[in-house]
């Protein structure tokens, strides 16, 4: 199994959507790249700790590609966007790959280059890659937020 950990938003759809792609075999919402040692969703959502809210994404390399949710990455939100997706504002909103391997970091830099270059947006992509670091699970009661309430999300 290898791990991949993408912010892109809100992190209730992100899981929701990752959590669909056959191959994937576990997801867990929480808090990466920020100063503060196991913080909680309100002081992340205070945006004073640096946190981005991630997926962290446990998928089997022989169904799932890491290109593969890459692509997905890209299509359930908009990567033009700093610090925002949406209705939903701050810095722990914010567009970001972390990568956990160097073949992860050049994959990513290579897919975001492809995008950019091909003219699919307006703006240029907002989206930063940097190497993971501290992975703090987030609360409970956001992990499968939208399944446990049955709530639809991405069509992916």
């Amino acid at each position: 199994m290898e791990q991949a950990t993408f912010g892109a938003g809100c992190f209730w759809g992100v899981e929701a959507a990752f959590g669909k792609v056959p191959g994937v075999v576990e997801t867990s919402v929480g808090y990466c790249g920020g100063q503060l040692s196991n913080p909680t969703y309100e002081q992340v959502c205070n945006g004073t700790t640096g946190h981005a809210e991630v997926v962290r994404v446990v998928f089997d390399p022989d169904q799932v590609t890491y290109e593969q949710l890459l692509d997905l990455f890209w299509d359930i939100h908009d990567p033009t966007q700093i610090n925002r997706q949406g209705p939903d504002t701050g810095s722990q909103y914010r567009t970001i790959i972390f990568t956990c391997t160097e073949a992860q970091g050049v994959s990513a830099r290579t897919s975001k280059k492809t995008l950019e270059r091909s003219g699919r947006f307006a703006h240029g992509i907002a989206t930063t890659i940097e190497p993971v670091g501290d992975f703090w699970m987030a609360e409970d009661y956001h992990q499968k937020f939208f399944e446990k309430r049955g709530i639809a999300s991405f069509g992916h």
